[in-house]
């Protein structure tokens, strides 16, 4: 096992304050998200060189007169997006990355976040590395590395949805007028042209990804090849160790307050509340574009904020259990074994549509995609003999039907799982390259710290 430490006072006092005993259901998924928006943006690393590389580095652009539109962050600024186009056979082909960084759900919390760059694009970094499944290089990405690559930038704190404003607290819940802007100024920068292209998001942007799905396919005539990918986007309505529903009634606040049900599918919102149509599991199965779903059966976000969170945890029973899988008694196990069944539960009305794809592996993780050392280097995590760089490839051009669910914990190697270590935090990957740390990543981490299976139809990689 390979393991990489994360010294700073920061950190330290960030994931305390996670692991502690907070009865602040606000608090529970702000710091866990925090937590876990360094790991997705800032871990991923070149497995084909040597650690010391520079990850190629991509310039933002803010999208001039979206505010004409109503298109703003929540403070009120521009929204952005960064773009590397492509070149060669790759140059008529768009993929576009939803960021991610969870929700804000009360006046008082989009206040807070719209001092982070979750909420205002003053606070963007001015690039950002494109690794995994946004690399330029075909030894890290050889599906997607010569076309144009996008990540739009997440500011919103309702994945690109909603619509409404609280002139009181000059809040602007602008998340759906920021989908349309940005696709409308990406359309005019040469994608309407596309010959195919595949709309993918992490977290927060893995939901938007599958709420935004037809609509994307909608942009393009029928002869442009359309797909979407949902990277740990499968958020579940599901009861946490204390028997209640925390991430139900965190997702009842952000959908309330900033108007997300204009933004939601009619096909859910015609005979559901919207809330429920917020959760993704009672979205995919109206999704006619072709979909492909990549979570962790054992999400960590889910394990950390939602699952058992400390509002639900008050005596911190689960607080080894959560900081490494390995210390987790056989109650608990079973219990996160519940959960993987009720994840397969609720995807299999995507496996049975032959134009969707899975890969739902048993690795404590959470956003596999923009991660290097997860989407494709030597020792990356596998269902069978292939890679998730590889099935997804192998689902988006056709090449072969993609439904990879992995054996139950623990029985998969290959895992790059998500460890964080003892008191003073450390945060390790096992399995996985070197972190690398900068005064920026420290201080965005403080600003951010925001049934029977056999029955399913599954096969399972042994």
């Amino acid at each position: 096992m390979k393991e990489v430490s994360v010294l700073s006072l920061f950190v330290c006092a960030l994931i305390g304050t996670v692991l502690s005993g907070s009865n602040d259901v606000f608090q529970d998924l702000k710091d866990g998200e925090g937590v876990l928006s360094f790991l997705e943006n800032d871990a991923a690393v070149s497995p084909s060189s040597s650690v010391t590389d520079e990850p190629f580095m991509v310039g933002l652009t803010l999208i001039q007169g979206a505010d004409s539109k109503g298109a703003v962050c929540l403070d009120g600024t521009l929204p952005g997006y960064h773009l590397d186009r492509g070149s060669g056979t790759g140059k008529d082909s768009w993929l576009i990355q939803l960021e991610g960084g969870g929700w804000c759900n009360t006046i008082k919390n989009c206040i807070y976040r719209k001092t982070t760059r979750r909420g205002s694009s003053k606070l963007f970094e001015k690039q950002l590395p494109f690794t995994g499944i946004l690399s330029n290089k075909e030894e890290e990405n050889p599906d997607f590395f010569n076309w144009n690559r996008v990540k739009l930038r997440y500011c919103d704190g309702a994945s690109f949805s909603g619509d409404g404003q609280n002139e009181a607290s000059q809040l602007y819940f602008r998340g759906q007028r920021i989908w349309s802007a940005a696709m409308e100024y990406l359309m005019a920068e040469g994608m309407q042209n596309a010959t195919q292209a595949l709309l993918s998001g992490c977290s927060a942007g893995g939901l938007a990804s599958i709420i935004h799905c037809d609509e994307f396919r909608e942009l393009f005539p029928q002869s442009t090849e359309v797909k979407c990918l949902s990277d740990a986007g499968m958020f579940l309505n599901v009861m946490d160790i204390s028997g209640g529903h925390t991430l139900q009634n965190f997702y009842d606040g952000v959908v309330r307050l900033q108007g997300v049900q204009k933004s939601l599918p009619s096909t859910c919102i015609n005979h559901m509340d919207p809330t429920s149509c917020f959760f993704p599991e009672n979205l995919v199965a109206a999704v006619t574009t072709p979909l492909f779903l990549l979570n962790s059966a054992y999400d960590v976000w889910q394990l950390q904020s939602s699952l058992a969170p400390p509002s639900a945890d008050p005596h911190g029973t689960w607080k080894e259990c959560k900081q490494n899988h390995a210390q987790c008694n056989s109650s608990q196990i079973q219990f996160l074994q519940d959960f993987r069944n009720q994840m397969l539960d609720a995807i299999k009305v995507v496996s049975t549509s032959s134009q969707n794809g899975l890969f739902i592996n048993s690795c404590f993780a959470h956003c596999q995609s923009e991660r290097q050392d997860t989407w494709f280097a030597g020792d990356s995590p596998r269902i069978g003999k292939k890679r998730i760089a590889e099935s997804v490839g192998d689902w988006y051009f056709g090449r072969e039907d993609v439904k990879a669910v992995d054996c139950p914990y623990p029985c998969d190697n290959t895992c790059h799982n998500l460890v964080f270590n003892g008191v003073v935090s450390n945060i390790t990957f096992s399995q996985s390259t070197r972190l690398t740390i900068t005064p920026l990543n420290l201080l965005t981490i403080f600003l951010v710290s925001l049934s029977s299976i056999s029955s399913m139809g599954f096969k399972f990689d042994r």
